[in-house]
């Protein structure tokens, strides 16, 4: 869906400076955004206020034909239908893969289940815990976690941030895939100026203020 976000302001604090003021951003259906900045640039944070987990002083945000904040509108994080993957995945421990997939979703679908296993690449480890993973295999996971409840968009903070560079190459390709299947609209925040080169259909750079 197509995601649109006009005049937003956020500062952290009363007195702190503005991360963001008359911010404005359009990314169209099925495309890829890449978000690049410094630290501090507020990368994670428009992600968060997106998500509905931070909320912004002024602004409106719309996803597909719905507004999920404006002056007098606040949809709740679990309410929005965003799907987000957290740069440490955020797995449940105790969960199998197959269990942390599904833990998203409002009603039981073995079959939803099964498709975003074998969309991701998964078979064989659906009974694995996920210390027993790998970090590429840990990453597919919470995509197909975040993928399983058919989310509006998709928002992805420094997916590669915790892995080793010699696995990265392989892992943009699989990722890249599997957006492009889903057709799903996607933010990726990242450092890497390669990851927007080879992920992102436009590339959006934040300044520090």
């Amino acid at each position: 869906m197509e995601l649109d976000i006009r005049n937003l302001e956020f500062r952290y604090g009363k007195k702190d400076s503005e991360i963001f003021k008359g911010f404005d951003l359009n990314v169209k259906d099925g495309s890829i955004l890449a978000v690049l900045g410094k630290s501090g640039s507020g990368k994670s944070t428009l992600l968060r206020i997106i998500s509905g987990l931070e909320d912004r002083s002024k602004g409106y945000i719309r996803i597909g034909d719905r507004t999920v904040q404006d002056e007098n509108i606040f949809i709740p994080a679990e309410k929005r239908n965003t799907g987000f993957i957290f740069q440490n995945y955020a797995l449940f421990p105790y969960l199998t893969v197959a269990q942390n997939i599904a833990f998203g979703m409002k009603r039981k679908d073995d079959e939803r289940v099964r498709d975003m296993v074998g969309l991701t690449r998964l078979e064989g480890l659906e009974k694995r815990y996920p210390h027993e993973l790998s970090g590429g295999q840990q990453q597919r996971v919470a995509l197909a976690r975040s993928l399983a409840p058919k989310p509006s968009i998709l928002l992805m903070d420094e997916p590669f941030s915790s892995l080793d560079s010699a696995l990265v190459k392989d892992l943009r390709e699989d990722l890249l895939r599997i957006i492009r299947s889903t057709g799903m609209t996607t933010i990726i925040v990242t450092h890497d100026e390669d990851d927007a080169k080879a992920l992102a259909d436009e590339t959006l750079v934040l300044d520090c203020h």
